[in-house]
């Protein structure tokens, strides 16, 4: 297939694209590669994807909107994975107008694209922020998800939102993924583990948010891509037996679906941050501190729509990928 990779220079873009590449399809990636974080490991991720056959790579914005007309029009992709947003939900409470540009303008701009040029999939990020102040676990794609707490949250329930529209309006076939705290090899180093990483082999303390009480469930990267793959592959179909007097979230009269991909065993940070100690072989001083603006306590993914639409559930343990991790940051940044 010819697929586009939206945010391809990003750490479930790249192992994305890596992974369709591996399985012989076409890839064409576009990434705006902002400072947001350290540009170098962008270029180096991309790096490694533009020495491939079947690989075209466009530096644009999604906010760019006849820069996104012209790669709909002229590349065609039969598919679309769309990954690139601006992240961080703390960064969020200080830098509003980027989540705007990017996660609402932006997604619209691939929303028309994918109806102008008849695309047959899309399929796009969203996250388990969406569930806000929800305390139900574990997180259900039927639980009502109306009281996001951050605006990065938002941003994502809006994309749902937006894309059962278009489903809904033109056939567009779409499906979310709420993805549960990604971790592992080429990660973002905006996010905990890689900072308390980094900061254990220099010595130095790290802060432990609500105590080292959160709990995440962790989810590797290569069960990621392994379940972005198979619902790619797997068309939404409308739901036949879907109800307007008693509707049921996450899926619709219109082909379109959500799913949740976590590792379905939510690990306390206490817990996460130890097994990190293990694998790098060094004791760390935690600086308790409390919850921050814009978290929530714990997340929990519910996975069984997700194993009985598409045969898959995460299985990867923290053990395994806190030490796939390791291996790799050791050996990138020479530590």
């Amino acid at each position: 297939m010819h697929v586009l990779v939206t945010g391809v220079a990003g750490f479930i873009g790249f192992h994305v694209a890596q992974r369709l590449l591996a399985r012989g399809d076409t890839v064409i990636g576009i990434d705006n590669i902002n400072a947001y974080y350290d540009v170098r490991l962008k270029e180096a991720r991309l790096a490694r994807l533009t020495d491939q056959d079947r690989f075209t790579f466009l530096r644009l914005d999604l906010a760019d909107r006849s820069g996104m007309d012209d790669l709909f029009a002229h590349h065609r992709p039969e598919r679309v994975v769309h990954l690139a947003a601006q992240a961080g939900v703390r960064y969020s409470l200080t830098n509003p107008h980027a989540y705007v540009e990017s996660n609402l303008v932006g997604f619209l701009h691939i929303l028309e694209g994918c109806r102008n040029t008849q695309v047959q999939h899309l399929v796009y990020a969203s996250s388990s922020s969406v569930y806000g102040a929800n305390t139900a676990m574990p997180f259900s794609i039927h639980h009502n998800v109306d009281h996001p707490v951050s605006l990065y949250a938002a941003s994502k329930k809006a994309n749902e939102l937006m894309a059962h529209t278009y489903s809904h309006l033109y056939h567009v076939p779409t499906t979310g993924l709420r993805f549960f705290t990604v971790y592992g090899p080429w990660g973002r180093p905006d996010m905990a583990y890689f900072l308390f990483t980094k900061a254990i082999l220099a010595g130095e303390p790290i802060p432990v948010f609500n105590h080292g009480k959160m709990r995440r469930d962790f989810t590797y990267i290569d069960d990621i891509v392994e379940g972005v793959v198979r619902v790619l592959d797997t068309l939404p179909r409308p739901h036949a037996e879907w109800s307007g007097p008693a509707p049921t979230l996450g899926t619709s009269t219109a082909p379109y679906r959500v799913y949740n991909i976590g590792n379905n065993q939510p690990v306390e940070l206490l817990h996460f941050i130890e097994v990190l100690e293990t694998c790098l072989g060094r004791k760390v001083e935690k600086q308790l501190l409390p919850m921050q603006a814009g978290d929530v306590p714990e997340t929990y993914a519910d996975v069984d729509d997700l194993m009985r639409d598409v045969g898959f559930r995460p299985s990867t343990s923290i053990d395994e990928g806190i030490a796939r991790f390791v291996e790799w940051y050791r050996a990138y940044y020479r530590a």
